[in-house]
């Protein structure tokens, strides 16, 4: 179906359905004219998200960028180090940290005693 059908079946206007499809939240379909053809899967797509944008009171544009730090690691690992910097994420405990902490505690009693 065309885009005007598909908005009107989801409960939007097609200038919303270009939006979520410029953030990248549409799969990639079109036919040869190059318009959009939207199926059962399109459709299910822009439900699902339009589903997490409410459970999770997140805009598409917010959808889209944890869509694209999960899918390009350079991104994630930047949203990481903010995390860490600003104390909204704990650097994870390695097994190593924890026997290296145990050593030194050990150390410390010793020379303590």
């Amino acid at each position: 179906m065309r885009i005007t059908e598909a908005a009107g079946k989801l409960g939007m206007s097609p200038r919303m359905l270009r939006y979520r499809e410029a953030l990248g939240l549409l799969p990639p379909v079109r036919n040869q004219g190059a318009h959009r053809r939207f199926g059962p899967d399109e459709l299910s797509a822009v439900a699902q998200s339009v589903e997490l944008e409410k459970r999770f009171d997140i805009s598409p544009a917010e959808l889209a960028f944890a869509l694209r730090t999960l899918s390009e690691p350079a991104v994630a690992q930047a949203v990481r180090d903010l995390g860490l910097r600003i104390g909204r994420l704990q650097a994870p405990r390695r097994a190593l940290d924890f026997e290296k902490e145990k050593a030194l505690r050990l150390l410390q009693r010793r020379s303590q005693g």
